[in-house]
């Protein structure tokens, strides 16, 4: 499995990237249910979004490593030995595991969160390189290719441009629907770049989350002295989720992409239900944060000082952002079993991994 993304998918890039503006969770009360209890760099309060799609396909430890995580080992002295060692690691990891390139806070386009996060085309570059030192391991690319074509790309992104493109028109709601549609050009050009590419390096199946409500995040909700969720923000996303949909249809049924194979999953829609009737899901709270401070306890980030819930997994939020390991646990098992295809399109998880078609 190989893993793009923003900070649902992060099992620990971020811990790696220079600078103070780097989001990052390697601090409690991130990891407070994970297995070791101590934080990983997953914004979560156990295992997240990426290891439950990978435990679910079989892998037991959930989520490939963190891409950088592989090439930080011995960093201390750069000399010729140390060097060929990573690339061995990152190799022979790569072959048995997969690995991901998912960084918190990264978009689509390059001007998100600049400087402070691996954006897509370098996540992508970073495959590249793995591929290359694969092929260097194997002594093959058929080897490799073959590999690669029973693999499974697990990607999420997009949420951090709606975001950034919400702030940077926030105070004209004409000017955001105006230029909504350029905005959505612009992204799909480069998905659609992006899965092209990753084709074109032997990935063949794909395994696709949408964006979800990201209006209803607990620092969203701040907005409203209600709470509410807020609207423009889950209608950017539906209406980007709808351009994605249509872009994974047309590449399906393009000449040029024989055997590509892909679930393309619906976080939006899992959502709406999920806030429809939580109760049928055992949540007590879906509007605030279990881990931060003030307003919703999400005026403050999660930190070792935060005001931290105990019932965890009675809230769909444990930070101002990012679902709690139970609600990234619900939303995976959505996609995966999902017999009606509720969620996904044209075929689920389980599917796409057992390749029966």
């Amino acid at each position: 499995m190989y893993v793009f993304g923003d900070s649902l998918m992060d099992v620990g890039n971020n811990n790696y990237l220079p600078g103070n503006g780097v989001s990052r969770a390697n601090r409690p009360y991130y990891g407070k249910d994970y297995p070791s209890r101590i934080p990983t760099g997953r914004f979560s309060n156990g295992y997240n979004t990426a290891d439950f799609t990978a435990k679910s396909m079989g892998f037991v430890d959930g989520s490939p490593p963190a891409y950088l995580s592989l090439l930080s080992h011995h960093h201390h002295h750069h000399n010729h030995q140390q060097d060929s060692r990573r690339s061995r690691l990152v190799a022979t990891t790569a072959l048995s595991r997969g690995v991901s390139y998912a960084s918190g806070g990264a978009g689509i386009l390059n001007s998100t969160n600049a400087g402070k996060t691996i954006p897509l085309w370098k996540q992508v570059h970073y495959f590249n390189a793995t591929r290359t030192r694969m092929i260097a391991t194997q002594g093959s690319s058929g080897a490799v290719n073959d590999l690669l074509a029973r693999s499974v790309f697990l990607m999420c992104i997009g949420s951090n441009d709606i975001f950034a493109f919400a702030i940077a028109t926030q105070n004209n709601q004409q000017m955001m629907m105006r230029n909504a549609a350029a905005f959505y050009n612009s992204l799909i050009s480069i998905y659609s770049d992006t899965i092209e590419e990753l084709y074109r390096m032997g990935a063949r199946r794909f395994a696709i989350m949408n964006v979800g409500l990201v209006g209803c995040v607990p620092v969203a909700r701040l907005l409203s002295p209600a709470g509410n969720c807020s609207n423009g923000l889950n209608q950017l996303a539906a209406g980007f989720n709808n351009e994605l949909s249509s872009l994974m249809h047309s590449l399906a049924k393009t000449r040029h992409l024989p055997e590509l194979f892909y679930s393309l999953a619906d976080s939006h829609g899992v959502a709406e239900d999920t806030f429809a009737d939580p109760v049928v899901s055992g949540y007590t709270d879906v509007a605030s944060a279990c881990c931060g401070g003030g307003r919703l306890n999400a005026e403050a980030s999660c930190t070792p000082k935060s005001v931290l819930c105990t019932n965890r997994d009675q809230h769909v939020f444990f930070d101002q952002f990012h679902p709690s390991q139970r609600a990234a646990f619900l939303t995976v098992k959505a996609f995966y079993h999902d017999p009606n295809h509720h969620y996904t399109t044209p075929i689920n998880f389980m599917q796409l991994h057992m390749c029966s078609y």
